[in-house]
């Protein structure tokens, strides 16, 4: 029997993804990417924001005008199904199986119910097994992510995640080592680390935070050669994560910090627990220990209450910071949340503007600072091959894959997907540089 599934939304949700398309194989499923062949579809939803809804209910009723005879699953998972199950039962009927966050386990079970034409329907309040780690690798299978926890107990007052996904569980820090290495045997050189939170990994588990010894572990790791961090809290890194990540030679001098606001009064409206004060003595310290180190952030723009001042402020603090990598996504009231009820909220051509702004002033600091590269010598992963063009694709540590720039190399041999090689920068754009191959047998 072959099933067809379909990932949206984030690495996270990737994971959970590769968790169920294991469990399938494994049950005796094959894959197929031909919509014609399937007999199961596999759909992962989300619906942090608006878009996202979007784009899952788009692909649903995409798939559900697809279903004939042939077709015996049309099964919805994620973030989506948890959150809009009746809506989805009621509005479209074609689905064969509602499946919400915590049922990904069920997965084998759920699906020959349906198959077996029982139609099957798994409860919303269970929580995910974190010990159960079998996965099937869909990225390009050089990087993978590891995610080390789930849920969240922020409970920003714009983000949906903890009604969702439910209170923060770390996943056993020896399941993850055993995770880690099992991707190492199957190629995997750069290891992602995410989570909704990864700085406070292990405090239900431990009673502390315990992501710097997790990272020391996965270090040891043989055929792991990068480390990067993703979605990590500035009010949650400590001067040992700091110490790790500046001492270790696996660990990218990168880091995702998601500020969100440059402004004091928007982030107490975000229920945020950090201040533009603080935040600049994480960056400061960050910055001592490893000069050299590239800051991702994300911002939202229109919150609700946003004044211009208040964008103002922000425009400032990103002037001042020079983050290397910044997002920025206008805000979408999410029904439930508190902020979805506050006022006044900002006209949608106010937020894109503001957005607009942001990334003008974010493309001038990129530019400034990738001029600074050219002529440098840097390590970077090859991606992949542009025929037309005769390059090669790659990233250097600075660059997160899907959301940071690129590395284009210039070279007179053959590189395969996953090389990892010098190269001497040539130019640079706002976000992508340019190099050449470096002949290191020559030296």
């Amino acid at each position: 029997m072959k099933l067809l599934p379909v990932s949206l939304g984030c690495d996270k949700n990737l994971v959970d993804s590769e968790h169920m398309i294991a469990a399938l194989l494994d049950a005796g499923y094959t894959l197929t990417d031909d919509e014609d062949e399937a007999d199961v579809f596999l759909v992962n939803t989300c619906c942090f924001i608006h878009d996202a809804k979007t784009e899952s209910i788009d692909t649903i009723l995409e798939m559900a005008r697809l279903k004939d005879d042939k077709l015996k699953a049309l099964i919805v998972c994620g973030c989506l199904a948890q959150r809009y199950r009746e809506e989805i039962e009621k509005e479209i009927p074609e689905v064969d199986a509602i499946v919400g966050t915590g049922e990904a386990d069920d997965i084998v079970e759920i699906v020959s119910r349906v198959v077996s034409r029982k139609k099957a329907s798994a409860s919303a309040g269970s929580l995910h097994n974190a010990e159960k780690k079998d996965r099937i690798i869909t990225t390009p299978g050089h990087y993978e992510y590891l995610k080390i926890a789930e849920g969240c107990d922020k409970h920003c007052t714009y983000c949906v995640i903890p009604m969702i996904r439910g209170p923060y569980r770390s996943v056993p820090m020896d399941v993850l080592v055993k995770e880690a290495e099992s991707l190492a045997q199957q190629g995997v050189k750069e290891l992602i680390i995410v989570a909704q939170e990864t700085t406070l990994y292990g405090v239900d588990l431990y009673g502390e935070k315990k992501l710097p010894e997790l990272l020391c572990k996965l270090s040891k790791i043989d055929g792991i050669q990068w480390i990067r961090l993703l979605y990590a809290y500035p009010e949650e890194v400590t001067d040992e994560l700091i110490r790790v990540m500046s001492t270790s030679p696996k660990i990218c001098r990168y880091i995702d910090i998601p500020i969100q606001s440059g402004s004091d009064n928007v982030l107490r409206r975000m229920g945020r627990r950090t201040c533009q004060d603080d935040i600049r003595a994480v960056i400061s310290k960050l910055r001592k220990s490893m000069p050299d180190i590239a800051i991702r952030t994300t911002l939202i723009s229109g919150f609700p209450g946003e004044t211009q001042a208040d964008h103002e402020e922000t425009y400032r603090f990103v002037n001042e910071m020079e983050f290397d990598r910044l997002g920025v996504f206008s805000y979408s009231a999410e029904e439930g949340t508190a902020a979805y009820e506050m006022q006044p909220q900002i006209k949608d051509d106010v937020k894109a503007g503001r957005r607009a702004e942001l990334y003008e002033l974010q493309q001038a600091v990129s530019f400034e600072t990738s001029q600074l590269l050219i002529g440098k010598e840097m390590t970077v992963i090859v991606d992949g091959y542009l025929p037309a063009e005769d390059v090669y694709v790659a990233r250097s540590y600075r660059d997160a894959p899907d959301i940071d720039g690129l590395v284009f190399v210039y070279a007179d041999r053959e590189l395969v997907t996953g090389d990892m090689v010098t190269v001497r920068i040539r130019d640079a754009k706002e976000y992508d540089l340019e190099g050449e191959l470096i002949d290191e047998s020559a030296e």
